[in-house]
């Protein structure tokens, strides 16, 4: 499949999907590999043939839209968020949680669960000993089951790793038959398949990671929809992280700039 020709195709496909497609422009290929093995699996013999398809079956476009999520994650990736998290947000929200017991998390789009395992590994090795009578619980979704049966085994390739402090590897993994499992104690982040658009945690939570999912593959009009929803679910004073490439629009209520951290807005007591 030539590039060009599934550029074309994913342009006129992606908006009725309510996707976005310059947030797909630079991870294309990926979802351009996948319809290739759609085609094959359908016997057809190119885009043409697949675009004549979604117009005559309507439940292909689940299908394609499946084809469109985008897993690409690692441990502690961009480093710079976690430190400010470390440094800034989580002391503050630990503070401000430690009547309740407990600090509620959220992690949407988790994919095979790295981002919340590194949250669980920065929580436990670096700040649970300042906050030694305050949990941490941590709700993870997203819409494909065969990433989340991953995330619940929590087995990942060396790969993986690479971004992640010493101290974290040390302390959240165990190596088995050339891999890395995160350890038991670690393991205890509650999975759930959803699909945002449909459904989300009721929360309400201290701290939502929300990162390179709704503000970068969603066209505006849902996007817009959807994180008014997900700051909803933030308590007054909570933080909602997202990719260091997208901003919060200006017109969402009730938020302001985390100060000292990049790409973490606070929900004002106001709102």
């Amino acid at each position: 499949m030539r590039d060009a020709e599934c550029t074309v195709f994913l342009q006129w496909a992606l908006p009725r999907l309510d996707r976005h497609w310059p947030g797909y422009r630079k991870v294309r290929r990926i979802v351009c590999k996948r319809l290739g093995r759609r085609q094959r699996a359908l016997g057809l013999a190119g885009l043409d043939a697949y675009r004549a398809r979604l117009l005559e079956h309507e439940e292909e476009w689940a299908e394609l839209d499946a084809l469109c999520g985008i897993p690409i994650s690692c441990f502690y990736r961009d480093r710079g968020v976690f430190d400010a998290l470390e440094r800034e947000v989580l002391p503050e929200l630990g503070e401000a949680a430690a009547p309740r017991g407990s600090l509620e998390a959220w992690s949407a789009g988790c994919a095979c669960g790295e981002e919340p395992y590194t949250l669980a590994m920065l929580w436990a090795v670096r700040l649970q000993a300042r906050h030694s009578r305050l949990a941490l619980r941590i709700v993870a979704t997203d819409v494909d089951e065969q990433l989340l049966a991953r995330a619940r085994e929590g087995v990942f390739s060396p790969s993986s790793l690479k971004e992640l402090p010493d101290d974290l590897r040390a302390a959240g993994f165990e190596r088995v038959d050339g891999r890395w499992r995160v350890r038991e104690p670690l393991r205890r982040v509650e999975f759930l398949r959803q699909d945002l658009r449909e459904t989300m945690p009721r929360g309400p939570f201290d701290l939502i990671l929300c990162r390179n999912v709704l503000l970068t593959y969603y066209a505006p009009p849902l996007r817009e929809r959807l994180i008014e929803r997900v700051v909803e679910r933030l308590r007054p004073g909570g933080a909602l992280v997202v990719g260091i490439h997208e901003s919060l629009p200006a017109w969402v209520r009730g938020t302001e700039a985390w100060p000292g951290a990049r790409a973490v807005y606070r929900r004002t007591l106001a709102a």
